[in-house]
């Protein structure tokens, strides 16, 4: 045990420090030594089990916090699935138990199995008679793509392990096969037997046969000549520096996690003030996002991906390459995951860090004082892109120099295709090409704020306009003020935003007041797109309960990490926000998450396809009275020679004194 120790340096590790390679290894040597592996395991997740916040937050050390490693192993050749936390201090298993796949939910879906899902299914002589049918003989050239199941209370269903496969044939092994659906063909597959328990099959359509190969350069417009080179450079180098796992930028300062199913987290982000630095968000990450289609055919009633309890964002990370992915000075950070079997697997550049220029900061032209003064806005940018089956995300954490917080999600990526019968329009998709559809659906992401604006002690108001009716007090009609309600309890917390009232939520310390007697807070602006759109009462909107509001607000629970239950896969909408909510805790100068929920409506254009160009969804979270004024009077005039006019404005005086005045 003291060799364990020392060897993964135990004693010296922050209690939310990212697991490393080594760490991971010694987590499977105790579980193959407690005698849980065989050659049929299969290590679905591996992550840290964070400390509860009271206990990181008194960290010291004096007391070095315990590391334990919490894995879910899959056994393919039974389908048991077991729960297992390992202390690495004692190198010891500390709790075990089994998984009730049928009330939980099954394991995410892991790497090998979208792999093996293909060959299963491709034996399967029902479907290669229905391939046939459509004029397909050569069964090497179709893949399939392997989707979640979902839950649906089909008879038999119960218990297995199951994905639901859509077949798309490639015209030879370099070919888009997105580009050519198999319409009207689904398999229902059980992984752990190999066997397609069901076929789903309706009248065909012709496959699309035009090729879109934008990946090879084929059939493309000739490339523009007209682009010049952008040079972005920073010749005195980044203006951030990276301490292990702690991020410092200007007066931000924020600790790097990276979860195999949220992917990237920041931890304990705060902004520097008079020598300490105020705690803002304890946590924050994107906990869940589903992907629920609006076609109710036999063949697609059931999509409806959560792409990160179904598929494990962190997973599915890319290695980002410098002048593709990223611009500038770039900082990477890799990811260390355990891959199936439990050992050590690094996805390089996993993180991607930079610093950018982000327009005005604050500008004013006197027309008394004749005087000009402008600032530039600057903001570090902490993202990580990822690829689940047909579309690409990009996340992008943005902090301000005024301490504004934002989040830019991108999608990108193929739409997801089905063949399109122009005889017969469809109402549930677009006609995006000869013959080609994509259907309608949704974009939907849960970001878990847990909350520590100056402290754990904090409160929720929904402030929103309010117009004042002509009348004594508004005699002519001009006047409009504000209303301010304060959540209460966890029921009344889920909450629609509404862009007509100017809707946003403020999270206060009650505790802690700013100059001006008010309390010190921040303020959730969001986009206030579309919720969840399917009926109350279907199964998606059972499972993503939490997208049926854009807003939710509990009390701090370490075990509510994520908004559709621990294990997402196949859980029919069991341990959901809304059963936590129904406890009825108050979150009235508590400590409590955000849970904030919002997203795209996707209705795919002609513009989208072969390969669509980024759109983006997200959220502000700005300071409102956090601070006593303008927290970016410190920032100096601009003194780049660019903002000179002419070459003799650019003189070393104007430099130094900065050109902007």
């Amino acid at each position: 045990m003291t060799t364990l120790a020392h060897d993964i340096s135990i004693g010296n590790k922050h209690p939310l420090d990212r697991l490393t390679g080594a760490e991971i290894e010694a987590n499977r040597q105790i579980l193959v030594a407690a005698g849980y592996v065989t050659d049929q395991t299969r290590f679905t997740l591996v992550s840290l089990l964070e400390p509860e916040k009271n206990a990181v937050l008194a960290h010291g050390a004096a007391a070095p916090a315990p590391r334990l490693v919490r894995s879910l192993l899959l056994e393919r050749n039974t389908g048991e699935v077991t729960e297992i936390t390992a202390s690495l201090n004692e190198s010891a298993v500390v709790s075990a138990r089994t998984v009730d796949v049928i009330g939980e939910g099954q394991p995410p879906i892991i790497a090998e199995e979208f792999e093996l899902a293909e060959e299963m299914i491709r034996r399967d002589p029902r479907w290669r008679a229905a391939m046939e049918s459509r004029g397909v003989t050569d069964m090497s050239l179709v893949r399939i793509c392997a989707l979640s199941a979902g839950c649906f209370d089909i008879p038999g269903e119960e218990g297995r392990r199951l994905i639901r496969g859509s077949s798309f044939v490639q015209l030879d092994e370099n070919d888009n096969a997105w580009a050519h659906p198999v319409e009207g063909l689904v398999a229902y597959l059980d992984l752990n037997t190999g066997e397609v328990v069901d076929l789903i099959e309706t009248d065909a359509l012709p496959i699309p046969q035009q090729r879109f190969n934008f990946h090879l350069d084929e059939g493309l417009p000739p490339a523009r000549t007209t682009q010049k080179p952008i040079e972005i450079s920073q010749p005195e180098g980044p203006s951030f520096t990276i301490d292990g796992d702690v991020l410092t930028w200007e007066k931000w300062q924020v600790r790097l996690g990276f979860d195999p199913v949220e992917g990237l987290v920041l931890h304990q982000l705060g902004f520097e003030e008079d020598g300490r630095v105020r705690p803002i968000i304890y946590r924050a990450s994107i906990a869940e996002m589903v992907v629920p289609y609006g076609d109710p055919s036999p063949v697609r009633f059931w999509q409806n991906y959560f792409d990160a309890g179904e598929y494990s964002l962190g997973k599915s990370a890319n290695s980002l390459k410098l002048g593709c992915d990223c611009l500038g000075e770039i900082h990477y950070e890799d990811a260390v995951l355990a891959d199936a079997l439990g050992h050590a697997s690094t996805i390089e550049n996993a993180i991607c860090m930079h610093e950018e220029d982000a327009g005005v900061l604050w500008k004013h032209t006197d027309e008394y004082t004749g005087s000009v003064d402008v600032r530039r806005q600057r903001r570090m940018v902490i993202s990580f892109f990822v690829t689940v089956g047909n579309y690409d995300y990009g996340f992008y954490w943005y902090l301000y120099l005024d301490g504004t917080i934002e989040l830019e999600c991108k999608a990108t990526g193929v739409v997801y295709t089905a063949a399109y019968d122009d005889s017969n329009p469809s109402r549930f998709a677009s006609r995006i090409g000869e013959g080609i559809g994509a259907p309608y659906h949704q974009h939907l992401f849960s970001a878990r704020l847990d909350m520590q604006v100056d402290g754990t002690q904090n409160a929720v108001d929904e402030i929103q306009v309010q117009r004042v009716p002509t009348g004594p007090e508004n005699p002519y009609g001009n006047a409009f003020t504000r209303s301010v309600s304060r959540l209460d309890r966890e029921p009344e917390s889920g909450r629609l935003a509404d862009n007509t009232e100017g809707r946003v939520w403020q999270v206060s310390n009650p505790g802690r007041t700013n100059s001006h007697g008010e309390p010190v807070g921040y303020v959730l602006r969001p986009e206030g797109q579309p919720p969840l759109l399917a009926d109350d009462g279907s199964s998606i909107s059972r499972r993503a309960s939490f997208a049926t509001r854009h807003l939710w607000v509990t009390a701090y629970d370490p075990d509510e990490r994520f908004p559709s239950g621990t294990y997402v896969n196949q859980n029919p909408g069991n341990g959901t926000i809304t059963d936590w909510v129904k406890q009825d805790r108050t979150i009235d100068g508590a400590d409590i998450v955000l849970w904030h929920n919002f997203g795209m409506t996707h209705f795919p254009r002609p513009e989208d396809w072969p390969i669509m160009p980024v759109d983006s969804c997200g959220f502000v979270l700005k300071p409102q009275g956090f601070f006593d004024q303008n927290p970016t009077l410190d920032v100096p005039r601009p003194v780049s020679g660019h903002c000179a006019t002419d070459a003799q404005q650019n003189t070393t005086e104007n430099k130094e004194k900065g050109c902007c005045k």
